[in-house]
């Protein structure tokens, strides 16, 4: 979708057509969203800090977040994409692959399904969307961002190779800002750069990611569209207006954190074995520490228990905090807990 809560924010509120607007709250330590077509002709854009959205552009209209239409208009979007095929993996609220190789209209263009879907929720939600169409992942996805908004592009087995030498490596998905700096560095500007480095050097440089590097830059993406995708992990995190800066105040935060974290657990089918502790300093400097348990965590105090444990161990600054975050990776079903319990019984 395109700026999609900036969309739909300009959607219901016509007075705010045409205008520069981002979803987000003028605060000191709020940042933006999404961020309208308008407003990114200042150079604004998604995760950049409010107060600096609005020295860019000091006519910037800020709209507050509404999740529960967003979500609406998500599985409107996404009923239009399953009349079309039942792999379909969502990405994101906007955002979804769709596997279309054999779909339920027995239309053999997977071009023409994508005009269609575009119409149609162009016509059911008066939003536009740009789609991206070809023979992987990776080449559809940044196939679909390259012609925005309402964009459509196409990229064919025998364009892929010409597209991607001469794409820049920063457009290249995965290819983050740190990542980006460390190729021009390397002087490598565009695919065709990236093409010189051998398979083991890019896995010398970046480490698993080289080996990703290697493939996609040769079209060669052999993921699969997963129409269930598993839940990794569950996570909160808060945002302070002022800096955290005692001992007590870090431990009121995290135990706030907990409170609105075993919810989520405790409503999913799954357990964790491993509590992860993310800090980030009124310098934006963040750091994470995790830490794995023997025992699965099930309970409320099992879960402060090991909070507790990896707080003491938390290699702490002498400096304000800005963020703090709690996230329960490695989840186990509790199906197979059982199972493994079920099993362990029967060998003794």
């Amino acid at each position: 979708m395109d700026a999609f809560y900036a969309s739909v924010e300009q959607r219901d509120f016509p007075e705010l057509k045409g205008k520069a607007v981002v979803v987000g709250r003028l605060e000191p330590r709020s940042v933006v969203a999404t961020a309208s077509y308008e407003a990114r002709k200042y150079g604004i854009h998604s995760a950049m800090p409010s107060l600096q959205a609005k020295r860019l552009c000091p006519d910037l209209h800020f709209q507050p977040a509404r999740f529960c239409v967003y979500r609406e208009v998500s599985a409107q979007i996404q009923a239009i994409c399953k009349e079309y095929t039942d792999l379909v993996e969502p990405l994101s609220l906007d955002e979804a692959y769709l596997d279309v190789t054999v779909n339920k209209k027995n239309n053999s263009s997977a071009t023409q399904i994508a005009l269609e879907i575009k119409e149609k929720i162009k016509e059911k939600t008066c939003l536009t969307a740009s789609a991206g169409v070809s023979y992987n992942k990776f080449l559809s996805k940044i196939a679909s961002d390259y012609n925005k908004p309402d964009g459509l592009l196409v990229i064919e087995p025998s364009m892929a190779s010409t597209f991607l030498k001469e794409l820049r490596v920063d457009k290249f998905y995965g290819v983050g800002e740190v990542t980006a700096r460390k190729m021009h560095q390397m002087e490598i500007y565009k695919g065709d750069d990236l093409l010189r480095f051998s398979r083991s050097f890019l896995i010398q440089e970046f480490g698993k990611a080289g080996n990703y590097y290697y493939d996609i830059v040769r079209g060669i993406d052999q993921r699969e569209v997963v129409q269930d995708r598993k839940r990794k992990s569950f996570s909160v995190e808060n945002t302070y207006e002022e800096d955290v800066k005692s001992n007590f105040g870090i431990i009121t935060e995290l135990y706030r954190l907990e409170k609105r974290l075993f919810p989520i657990l405790e409503k999913s089918p799954m357990c964790a074995k491993t509590v992860c502790l993310k800090v980030r300093y009124s310098d934006f400097s963040t750091f994470t520490k995790s830490k794995t348990f023997t025992e699965p965590i099930l309970t409320y105090e099992q879960l402060h228990i090991a909070v507790a444990e990896i707080r003491k161990i938390f290699p702490w600054k002498e400096q304000g905090i800005r963020l703090l975050g709690l996230g329960l990776v490695n989840l186990q079903s509790l199906d197979f807990l059982e199972k493994q319990e079920k099993s362990q019984l029967c060998l003794f």
